[in-house]
């Protein structure tokens, strides 16, 4: 589906665009930002090319369409909660129906999703609210990395986002060096929610926190003298990442792996993994030990 086919019609009727089309500020017709009227003169600017920085939802509706007087009130609604994601065009038919046979709309009310000028999903009658909602909601993160505006509201709504008080306990107890507590309010995060990357990552950090302040210099010299001992071994590798050396502790715990078998080895790969978990993943150092890893396992 092309969406340009409106362009040379826009364009001749530029002069009623200039009349018609909302405000720069994204106003129109005493609606908000986040809501604006389309004509087939204004749908270039505000359907296509909007749709290159943010999520625009068109809403096809008719003044005589009982369904469309409940949905486009939830939908104007949203769209004004959305922080500037994504944007409600709303298009009457009887006034503009060449914006609804471009779309095939076969009945009304029907919302269709655009981004990146092209349609992306769309949907026909009136939904109920939370059924809208969870339509937008995988829409947009499906487009968060895609679309400059979704990923610019996620941002603002991160940031406005009241503090966790679970998160907030956790790290309280570690700013007062008390690891052990911090390390107890993570995992009760992750009882509850399994798959939350950031109690995840911050339980990983506490944990390290912990032993770094118990560490014994001398186990990077027992090490060294004693190849064979794996908890040696395991603690001068947190010894050396402490002290800014994180490339001499993997080193250190691959040539170990390549050493042993079994149960040793399994603890082994098991502590450097976790080391791996306090650098972002992107880090060449991480990467270069990943795959020395992989090497020394098979």
């Amino acid at each position: 589906m092309d969406l340009t086919a409106l362009k040379q019609r826009a364009e001749a009727q530029a002069q009623a665009a200039k009349q018609g089309k909302a405000t720069q500020d994204g106003t129109a017709g005493g609606t908000g930002a986040a809501v604006v009227d389309v004509t087939e003169a204004t749908f270039q600017a505000e359907v296509v090319e909007r749709s290159m920085q943010q999520l625009v939802v068109v809403d096809l509706w008719a003044d005589w369409c009982g369904p469309c007087k409940q949905l486009s009130p939830v939908l104007e609604r949203l769209a004004g909660e959305s922080n500037g994601a994504w944007v409600l065009a709303k298009v009457d038919v009887d006034a503009n129906p060449r914006i609804a046979q471009l779309f095939g709309a076969q009945s009304i009310p029907t919302v269709v999703a655009i981004a990146g000028g092209q349609p992306v999903d769309a949907f026909a009658g009136a939904l109920p609210e939370p059924q809208v909602r969870q339509w937008l909601d995988r829409l947009l993160t499906a487009l968060k990395d895609k679309l400059p505006g979704v990923q610019a509201a996620a941002q603002q709504a991160a940031e406005q986002a009241p503090p966790d008080p679970r998160f907030t306990e956790a790290e309280e107890a570690a700013q007062r060096g008390d690891f052990d507590a911090a390390a107890a309010a993570y995992e009760r995060i992750l009882a509850d929610e399994p798959a939350n990357e950031q109690a995840k990552a911050a339980l990983t950090q506490v944990k390290f926190l912990a032993r770094a302040g118990k560490l014994d210099p001398s186990a990077v010299q027992r090490a060294d003298a004693d190849p064979a001992d794996v908890a040696a071994a395991m603690q001068a590798a947190d010894f050396e990442v402490a002290n800014g050396r994180p490339e001499a502790a993997f080193d250190r715990l691959i040539a170990a792996i390549r050493r042993t078998a079994g149960e040793d080895r399994d603890k082994l790969r098991a502590h450097l993994v976790e080391l791996f978990e306090l650098f972002d993943t992107a880090d060449p150092r991480v990467a270069k030990a990943r795959r020395d890893l992989a090497s020394a396992l098979y």
